[in-house]
């Protein structure tokens, strides 16, 4: 928020001074939830919890949460909320879609055994998951891909030959079926039972209605394997200790 030391991060005089800020800027008593954003190295994680726990005491939050923190992070915190008793994450945010899986692993499975709600985000890949970019083609204007601060952030994480091969085959498999790529990716991302909510930004009333018919969808196996087949293909299988425990 600013080139101070204290400007950013999870130290409990960041938080205390955000918790005002946001109030005020707001014009409200209390937030819902409040995310603690990104995980902060240089601040201990009881220092953060404390703070957060001060703040749901005040009644200024009802809820805390975290946003892209790693699954022994999230663990990590909630041991230290558990041996001090403190307000715990209730929440984790993370990206999650049809060419982002990783956090099935270890994330989504430790959010089930602890009752974490997961609540996505990037759920179309900055927009790959609708199908109207080409690889060979300037992003179109207007998204993620061609925005001055975040666009070369997200060219890097989804942009490449791999990920556009895997776009094509879902999009053909989605339309065998009658459905466009978009509602096809978000019916895929809420038929996971761990997933609490999703976070999809839409640029008109259209958009938002179309989007919405994925709550109305239900996939097949069959296209579930398809799905899943994608996925090796960007991610081929090799054992290691965690794949044991993929969980859908």
């Amino acid at each position: 928020m600013g080139p101070g030391v204290n400007d950013i991060g999870l130290s409990r005089k960041h938080i205390m001074q955000g918790i005002e800020d946001s109030l005020r800027r707001m014009g409200t008593d209390y937030i819902d939830v409040y995310y603690a954003h990104l995980p902060d190295y240089e601040t201990p994680i009881e220092e953060t919890l404390r703070a957060m726990d001060d703040l749901v005491h005040q009644g200024k939050v009802r809820y805390i949460a975290c946003s892209n923190f790693r699954a022994w992070q999230l663990c990590k915190a909630l041991w230290v909320s558990e041996l001090h008793n403190l307000t715990r994450f209730d929440c984790i945010q993370t990206p999650y879609n049809l060419i982002t899986r990783d956090i099935e692993h270890e994330l989504l499975p430790l959010c089930f055994s602890e009752g974490i709600a997961v609540c996505v985000y990037n759920p179309l890949a900055g927009g790959l998951l609708t199908g109207k970019h080409k690889l060979n083609k300037p992003p179109v204007k207007g998204t993620r891909y061609t925005d001055e601060r975040m666009g070369p952030a997200y060219r890097e994480r989804y942009w490449s030959a791999t990920n556009f091969e895997a776009v094509a085959r879902l999009k053909q498999i989605a339309e065998v079926n009658g459905r466009n790529l978009a509602q096809f990716a978000l019916a895929w991302i809420i038929s996971n039972e761990t997933i609490t909510s999703v976070t999809c930004g839409t640029t008109s009333l259209k958009q938002l209605e179309e989007n919405l018919v994925a709550t109305e969808i239900k996939l097949s196996q069959e296209e579930l394997e398809v799905c899943d087949d994608v996925w090796q293909q960007i991610r081929p299988h090799r054992f290691f200790y965690g794949s044991l425990q993929v969980r859908r």
